[in-house]
């Protein structure tokens, strides 16, 4: 046996086998525990607040049993945990001052903890992204949008930009812009819209819905048609009363009047000219005096 295979046994003899693996049982142990642990919070929770806190909760519980757990393998695998903390701590300082971004976002997300504008569920607008909330973190907000993509959203943005929550009440009110012909009997264009909010189901009948007539256009009177949905049936409310009023509109014969444009490029594009020609009678007289001898 060679000096550096002797050196090695003698190192690998050396390390402390049985403690190690106490440890790492001991660490496996503790997130097991703690897995159990968050789902048991759930399960207590998800009844009595709001997702939101429940996922924070779980959170808190899962990672305050998973700390304890690898300082007691640490310790169990005699290592002293003291020397690890201190030098954590001047990591995380110089860390902090590295990273000042990081830090207005976590700030940014204690402000959103207290302030609860939104919950995990609800359907935001943020400059122009809409989406569903499916997480908020410490450091940003996730959103899966309509069309089934991932946003992740920095919290300090949220703090610094308007935020639309549609699903914060129960209830929304859709406002359909309509025009119908100067001709049409505006009276009866109303009790034919709000006859079709009261047979359409998914249409509200508290608040009442309701019709403005808003301007008089260059080829329309312009009409406001406000009735009120659940606020998880906007897009099918929406849908199915457009659909109903351009039905209803056929049947009862109620123009909805539309600009007509003429394109000019020119003179390479003048109109067609038009020549009206004689009856084929007048053209065969007109031969037969031609051909007449004189």
């Amino acid at each position: 046996m060679t000096g550096i295979e002797q050196t090695f046994w003698q190192l690998f003899e050396s390390i402390p086998w049985g403690a190690l693996t106490r440890a790492l049982l001991l660490f496996l142990f503790g997130v097991g525990l703690a897995v159990l642990a968050g789902r048991s919070v759930v399960r207590v929770l998800q009844s009595r607040t709001s997702r939101h806190h429940t996922a924070l909760i779980r959170r808190l519980v899962f990672y305050t049993i998973v700390v304890i757990f690898g300082i007691a393998a640490m310790r169990e695998a005699g290592f002293a945990p003291g020397v690890f903390l201190g030098a954590a701590g001047i990591l995380t300082v110089a860390i902090g001052f590295a990273s000042q971004t990081s830090a207005s976002n976590m700030i940014s997300g204690l402000f959103l903890i207290v302030e609860k504008p939104f919950e995990i569920g609800n359907m935001i607008e943020v400059g122009g992204t809409s989406g569903e909330v499916v997480a908020i973190d410490m450091l940003s907000i996730k959103l899966r949008t309509p069309d089934n993509q991932y946003v992740r959203i920095p919290n300090e943005t949220i703090i610094k930009t308007q935020v639309i929550n549609r699903s914060r009440f129960p209830i929304r009110r859709l406002d359909l812009a309509i025009g119908i012909a100067y001709r049409e009997d505006i009276k009866k264009v109303e009790d034919l819209l709000l006859k079709l909010a009261d047979d359409l189901p998914v249409c509200l009948q508290e608040p009442k819905p309701f019709i403005l007539v808003k301007d008089f256009g260059a080829s329309s009177v312009d009409l406001q048609f406000s009735y009120w949905v659940p606020s998880d049936k906007v897009l099918e409310g929406r849908s199915r009363m457009m659909k109903a009023i351009k039905s209803a509109f056929d049947d009862q014969d109620i123009e909805i009047p539309f600009p007509h444009t003429s394109v000019y490029a020119g003179s390479r594009s003048e109109p067609f000219r038009i020549q009206l020609m004689p009856a084929a009678d007048s053209i065969q007289q007109q031969q037969e005096a031609n051909n007449e001898p004189g």
